[in-house]
């Protein structure tokens, strides 16, 4: 991989850490990148170790663990404040990377990470993939 594409990965990186909850798609993430869009997920896998969907979900599933955290909004409110738009795909797709459900997320206790600085807690509390 040379310099210039990975440039231009990590700007379309960028772009999915900023606007996680818009419409994005693999052809406008290309975009962003200067890229064919088969050869944008190819290389985008092989530089981070997944796919750009893949990519954009977890950090939809981090944000959306914050937002489940404050615990005054449904979890159908932060599906959508996240930018899924299919309820099922993300209770699913939360349930498989944070081990459980958004609702089970949400109603448990999370005052133990209160005094923890927010820029430590993502590192803790980041999506892994099994």
């Amino acid at each position: 991989m040379n310099r210039d594409d990975l440039v231009r990965l990590r700007r379309a990186r960028d772009r999915m850490d900023r606007e996680y909850a818009e419409p994005l798609d693999v052809t406008a993430l290309a975009a962003t990148a200067l890229m064919s869009p088969g050869h944008f997920q190819r290389s985008f896998r092989e530089t981070y170790g997944e796919t750009p969907y893949g990519y954009l979900m977890t950090r939809r599933v981090e944000r959306a663990k914050a937002l489940l955290r404050r615990g005054d909004l449904s979890v159908t409110e932060v599906c959508m404040a996240v930018g899924c738009t299919s309820l099922g795909s993300f209770s699913a797709r939360f349930t498989r990377l944070v081990g459980e459900t958004p609702s089970a997320y949400r109603a448990r206790p999370h005052e133990d990470g209160a005094a923890v600085p927010p820029c430590v807690a993502r590192k803790y509390t980041r999506p892994r993939r099994a």
